[in-house]
């Protein structure tokens, strides 16, 4: 998966739709391979995709057998990273795979823990950033075939198993990063000769024909790229060439050269308001890694993986969660734990997640999430604190039962006409679901939750107040969130704010830049015509922040609006990684 300080994944576009950004990020792309797609063509291919809703992650490699550890010095960093963050060697770190003798894999098992907790497809890694494939590759014997003990395809009897379930299949392939083998890109300068190459030939030798391998012999469901690179058009058509032999594949947007892709990919958290016209799957770990970590066992709480995945689908979005088998093959007892009870969850509450479309209402209580299948609304409360509420639906509701046992609840409005329901005899500790069917057609008035300054008028925007575009993310922990993957220079960073009063504002950055790749300049616009610019300078790394003030002032009017960080160069692998922006008003 992507390493946690080099910026990417995405929120979403609503309200948002009229900026200049999204409109150039919308024309056609002549190499996209479906370009030429009408939407109907793509609503029958998405179909399946739209309706699962959860799928399962599957980080395995390699890393896995190091268990994040070489020689015996633990990595700080993710185990699927280890290679890079330790500046492990080529050679050395390859010699591990003589003792990968994975035989506790099964694939039937996983998908059997797939299929236990709901989940409706698999993507697993085929090749990730090590370069290590796990299938049987003629491309070079850097496999686990042909360069372990194993002496077996993983991706090939997951596909089998996976049919036999009635499971989607796909696979995750890192195009751009490869540290093994020459001319794959190393985020940042590599730290080997043996790395050394050309990234054209590396794409054309191994990546693309990788990838039709994969196409020909798995014929995938998902293809999953990640880390987007700097393609030629030429680099794109060997990557795509063999897509013409699979028309139902879908594929993310992080190939790269301007490929859209089908689905964003925001990693690691959850957007706030979901995409605006865009398919989109939130990516997460079940701990604090992606592949296999002996040192982690911060493992999320089962309510909190469940209230993610309600919460995505209200978003009309799907959750990937992931599990990272041991080197052994066998998924961590912990994460098997949480599945097993989320699938419990949804044998009986599935109705309100599976094909089921966006909230219609902004604006519910922290507490509450909505789904909508037809004409029938599913109303997710996570903790009761009284009556349940539906703030912005002035439509009358006819009906509220729960889900689960069919009780009739009561309805009621209160002075400001809100509609309430009546809080149910028994309830679900994870998630309590209220079927509601309304007397009339939808009706509901907008509510968006705006930025409001702090006593002194000071505005702080932080990464969980944002809304941002393109492959940008949130990562980190609290308090020290900070938006990172900023690897395309279209993407953008947004707050929207409630100015009291009209006037002018200093702008202040709070961020980070490697100094391999610092020099990005960038605009912060606010009202029209208004704007101020700065340059991203070197801070000593990625976990290195810094403030910058930039020069001149911002004018906002008043009401509420759009402050949006977007680059204007960016000549460096990423633009920056943005902790805060602080917009204090001048007197």
């Amino acid at each position: 998966m992507n390493k946690s300080r080099f910026v990417l994944a995405a929120m979403m576009l609503a309200l948002f739709s009229s900026q200049t950004c999204l409109l150039a990020a919308s024309r056609p792309n002549p190499l996209d391979p479906h370009v030429n797609e009408i939407k109907a063509q793509r609503d029958a291919r998405m179909a399946w995709w739209r309706k699962a809703k959860f799928g399962m992650f599957i980080h395995w490699g390699l890393y896995s057998h190091y268990a994040g550890s070489f020689d015996g010095t633990p990595t700080s960093g993710l185990g699927e990273w280890m290679m890079h963050d330790e500046k492990v060697p080529v050679a050395p770190y390859a010699a591990g795979a003589s003792q990968f003798d994975p035989e506790g894999f099964n694939a039937d098992t996983w998908v059997s823990i797939a299929k236990a907790a709901g989940m409706k497809y698999i993507v697993m890694t085929a090749k990730h950033h090590e370069g290590f494939a796990m299938f049987h590759t003629s491309v070079d014997k850097f496999n686990i075939y042909d360069d372990t003990p194993f002496k077996r395809d993983p991706i090939a009897e997951m596909a089998v198993a996976c049919k036999k379930a009635g499971i989607k299949f796909g696979v995750y392939y890192s195009q751009n990063l490869d540290w093994h083998h020459p001319g794959g890109s190393t985020a940042g300068p590599a730290w080997d000769p043996a790395q050394s190459g050309d990234f054209d030939t590396y794409i054309k030798t191994v990546s693309a024909p990788q990838v039709s391998e994969l196409i020909e012999h798995i014929h995938p469901a998902v293809l999953w790229f990640d880390i987007p690179g700097k393609l030629t058009p030429d680099e794109v058509q060997a990557l795509t060439a063999s897509f013409k032999d699979d028309p139902e594949l879908i594929y993310n947007n992080r190939m790269g050269g301007g490929i859209p892709g089908d689905t964003e990919t925001p990693e690691q958290h959850i957007p706030a308001t979901g995409y605006k016209d865009r398919d989109w799957e939130t990516c997460m770990t079940i701990n604090g890694t992606w592949g296999f970590k002996a040192q982690d066992t911060n493992f999320k709480s089962t309510a909190t993986l469940l209230q993610n995945l309600v919460d995505i689908a209200s978003k009309g979005g799907n959750y990937l969660l992931n599990v990272g088998p041991d080197g052994d093959g066998i998924i961590p007892q912990p994460e098997v734990d949480r599945l097993k009870t989320i699938g419990a969850w949804l044998s009986a509450n599935g109705e309100s997640i599976y094909g089921t479309t966006a909230s219609p209402l902004a604006g519910l209580p922290s507490n509450e999430r909505m789904t909508v299948k037809g004409d029938t609304y599913f109303l997710h409360v996570f903790e009761w604190n009284g009556n349940a509420t539906l703030p912005g639906l002035n439509t009358e509701v006819a009906s509220a039962k729960t889900l689960v046992g069919g009780q009739e609840l009561a309805i009621t409005k209160d002075a400001d006409g809100v509609t309430n329901i009546a809080k149910p005899t028994h309830l679900d500790k994870l998630d309590t679901v209220i079927k509601l069917k309304l007397a009339g057609p939808l009706d509901v008035t907008e509510i968006v939750n705006s930025l409001k300054p702090a006593a002194d008028g000071t505005f702080t925007g932080s990464p969980k107040d944002a809304t941002t575009t393109g492959a940008i993310q949130v990562e980190g922990t609290a308090p020290d969130y900070d938006l990172g993957y900023w690897l395309n220079g279209t993407d953008t960073v947004s707050w929207y704010l409630a100015v009291p009063d009209a006037g002018d504002y200093t702008v202040k950055i709070n961020y980070s830049c490697d100094d391999s790749v610092a020099g990005s300049t960038f605009n912060v616009t606010g009202s029209e015509g208004s704007k101020v610019s700065g340059t991203v300078g070197k801070t000593g790394g990625w976990k290195s922040y810094q403030e910058l003030v930039l020069p001149g002032t911002l004018h906002l009017d008043k009401g509420t609006q759009w402050v949006t960080i977007a680059a204007t160069r960016k000549p460096g692998y990423a633009v920056m990684n943005l902790r805060a922006i602080v917009l204090k008003k001048v007197d």
